[in-house]
């Protein structure tokens, strides 16, 4: 897709600060610190204490069996929201797929940058190339939580996707959640990060938000205990 710029290793992460986004949750140093060690324990933390444990292990990893189904779903060109290490962006690329990771987290997009995938520190609220031509946009790990406003973020993505495109996004395996909180991200050691909202919705709560933001359900399923809705902006 033309105008696409990735983070590569003449560019250094740091000089895309200028033109990311303006919220520094996924930069604090706890989930940074995670990446570098490749491990746990990370957690997002709601005010009340609940803590919510994050895969860490698994995202650094190359893409397992599950994440393998959801590729296969993919058409065109591919914008992987909240890419985090890069594990679905470097299996993209290994199958043929152009694909452009983005996230809010500098070492998130080092990590994309060092699999051999394409990346950029960008909020999926910032202006992103390709606007409007992506065949699909990928919400993996929960990341249709991101900004705490599932209706805000559908709207943005219909925005970014070519007509007829796709979204595919992993809900919380539990059909009856449907939360909103301010959260921090947190190894239980030092100190957390800085708050941001977040949401957290299961199947059922994602397609009726879709309904309200004018998207049709293409296709909903479940793999290895993860579940996943496919939509389409009308």
């Amino acid at each position: 897709m033309s105008g696409i710029r990735a983070v590569s290793t003449t560019t250094p992460v740091g000089r895309q600060r200028a033109t990311a986004g303006s919220d520094p949750a996924w930069s604090a140093d706890p989930y940074a610190d995670a990446l570098h060690t490749g491990r746990g324990p990370l957690f997002l933390r709601r005010a009340d204490g609940w803590l919510l444990p994050l895969d860490v292990e698994r995202w650094c990893e190359e893409a397992d069996a599950t994440d393998l189904d959801v590729l296969r779903r993919c058409e065109g060109p591919v914008l992987d929201v909240g890419c985090g290490p890069g594990r679905m962006v470097a299996a993209l690329g290994d199958r043929g797929h152009r694909a452009l990771g983005i996230d809010v987290s500098e070492a998130a997009v080092a990590h994309t940058v060092g699999r051999g995938g394409q990346a950029l520190l960008r909020s999926v609220f910032d202006p992103l190339p390709g606007s409007g031509r992506w065949g699909t946009a990928l919400l993996m790990d929960g990341n249709v939580g991101i900004g705490g406003d599932p209706v805000a973020l559908l709207h943005r993505l219909a925005l970014l996707l070519a007509p007829g495109g796709l979204l595919i996004a992993e809900t919380v395996p539990g059909p009856d959640v449907d939360e909103r909180a301010l959260v921090q991200v947190t190894d239980l050691h030092g100190p957390p990060g800085p708050a941001f909202p977040w949401a957290r919705v299961g199947t059922p709560a994602l397609l009726h938000h879709a309904r309200t933001a004018h998207w049709r359900t293409d296709e909903e399923w479940s793999t290895n205990g993860r579940t996943f809705a496919a939509l389409r902006p009308t």
